[in-house]
């Protein structure tokens, strides 16, 4: 990949104006620990500056914290070695084992290197973090295999991008970096070389510009290891450069791969405590399309109206969007949301006269009940909606589909999955959950309503596919060990759009998805 002068200007003059200090990173998705850390953080027992909204989380976010929560996340790896100034160190990162079997073959949501395949899949990883000075070293591959099993398709890939039905007509198996990097770190800021999946903004379950459903890429990245504090409040960010590859499974896409230039930035405001605001944007366009400019490698800061761009013209394609936090740690509640574009605005008064063009957006809310006034013990309850599906002004002036793009084929995505929300193009979601938690251990009911690729539909006049689920939920520890499992039930109506405007029930299709999943923490 090529770096500009003045990038790599840019990295050096904002690297070494910090000091020293970082650890290893816990990616998005780490079983049990990252809801239990969210979990501390309302009911008090964790660094309210801390916005959760720029993932992976660094345990220098939370070093100098009491309690259990800080010890369970800086315990992540097992000590091999320590200098005496605790800045060379070894550890031995967790092994960790998530299998599945999928009744359905398209539930493949946040879970980073498995496909959407039918059938049974595993996914192992392990690794080892190495630190000295500033330097830190983290090597955790990650190697899938899944039994790519057989069904009816609707197509060989759903709507207009490099989204395939099925990874193939044999067995799927892939060895990769999976969530390891190398970075110089300055507190607070690290640089570096990573594979490792992201995740932006304050949804539980779906986020609109980046989330852990496609697997890990090749990227560049400038990224706060902590909230920054200012006069005017804290402040987290990420800059990153990286690599976007095809799946080679969908025909007709240009055999070059795409750059992608990104970032987000979480504010919290001094005068609102408890109050996060942020901003995500995103660049993609094909790697022979580019040329040696800065404008082409940091596309990023220039304006959002497409007047004053020619991402058509450079054949490129930008996404961008909005979102806030706020937690409320005196009731243990937190509400969020995130509004995004996939087709900016030619100016003001085209966004002032049309602000529903292709949008999309997330809301939720989360809340924890003490349980009988036990220490420790709650029920959670959780609530999440996500939109992909065009507004009514589609009548007017189509948006196209949510990641799709008519100059940039394979959309936004990497080796056939979407960057963003896993409900994929289109898609509609709605979730409710309850959960008994204590400590890393949680069980409880999770019921949603999903429905595919509504724009699909309407383009086709197809009647709606929607699939309505409930799933028990549960993780657990003895001793060193994390377990987690999944047992969902999926009433798919219209399945894959077969029986019309409404369906009828000889058109349905029950499913049953499993999951188990064991991490050891050596």
């Amino acid at each position: 990949m090529r770096i500009g002068g003045k990038y790599f200007i840019l990295f050096l003059t904002l690297l070494f104006s910090c000091e020293l200090g970082f650890t290893q990173s816990l990616p998005p998705g780490t079983i049990a620990l990252e809801n239990y850390l969210q979990r501390k953080q309302l009911i008090g027992d964790l660094d309210s500056s801390i916005s959760f909204t720029v993932r992976p989380i660094s345990p220098f976010s939370i070093e100098g914290e009491s309690g259990r929560a800080a010890d369970t996340l800086l315990d992540f790896g097992k000590q091999l070695y320590r200098s005496a100034s605790g800045k060379n160190k070894i550890l031995i990162l967790p092994f960790s084992w998530q299998q599945r079997y999928n009744g359905h073959p398209a539930y493949s949501r946040n879970d980073g290197a498995m496909i959407p395949g039918k059938g049974y899949q595993s996914l192992l990883s392990a690794g080892f973090f190495a630190k000295a000075g500033p330097l830190s070293v983290q090597i955790r591959p990650e190697y899938v295999f899944a039994g790519n099993g057989e069904f009816r398709e609707f197509s060989s890939h759903y709507g207009s991008a490099d989204l395939p039905v099925r990874f193939g007509q044999d067995p799927y198996s892939r060895l990769s970096w999976g969530q390891s990097s190398i970075r110089l770190n300055f507190d607070p800021v690290s640089f570096g070389l990573s594979n490792e999946n992201l995740w932006w903004g304050p949804g539980k379950q779906n986020s609109i510009l980046m989330s852990n459903t496609a697997p890990g890429f090749k990227h560049l990245t400038l990224n706060t290891s902590r909230p920054v504090k200012t006069p005017v409040g804290s402040i987290e960010a990420q800059i990153i450069s990286g690599r976007l590859e095809g799946s080679g499974f969908t025909v007709g896409m240009p055999d070059d791969w795409r750059y992608l230039s990104g970032m987000v930035m979480s504010y919290q405001p001094r005068w609102v405590p408890g109050l996060f605001l942020g901003l995500t944007r995103g660049f993609q366009t094909y790697h022979e399309d580019m040329d040696d400019s800065f404008a082409d490698y940091l596309p990023l800061f220039q304006a959002f109206q497409k007047k004053n761009t020619n991402e058509d013209a450079k054949r490129r394609d930008q996404l961008t969007s909005v979102f806030a936090r706020w937690l409320l740690t005196g009731s243990r509640a937190e509400l969020y949301f995130e509004y995004g574009k996939n087709d900016h605005a030619y100016n003001t008064r085209d966004f002032l006269m049309s602000p529903e063009h292709s949008r999309a957006y997330t809301l939720g809310m989360s809340k924890l009940i003490p349980y009988k006034g036990r220490k420790d013990e709650y029920i959670q309850l959780g609530i999440e909606l996500t939109h992909m599906e065009q507004s009514i002004d589609r009548i007017v002036r189509d948006a196209g589909e949510w990641y799709t793009h008519g100059l940039v084929l394979h959309g936004y995505t990497n080796r056939g999955e979407v960057l963003g929300s896993g409900i994929g193009p289109g898609g509609n979601f709605q979730s409710v959950n309850a959960f008994w938690v204590k400590g890393l251990k949680q069980i409880g009911l999770q019921l949603e309503r999903y429905e595919h690729n509504g724009d699909l539909a309407n383009v086709y006049g197809y009647g709606p596919w929607i699939d309505f689920s409930a799933a028990v939920v549960g993780n657990w520890t003895y001793k060193k060990f994390i377990l987690n499992a999944k047992l969902q039930a999926i009433e798919s109506v219209n399945y894959q759009w077969l029986s019309g405007s409404y369906g009828s029930a000889n058109k349905n299709v029950f499913h049953v998805n499993g999951e188990v999943g064991v991490m050891y923490r050596f």
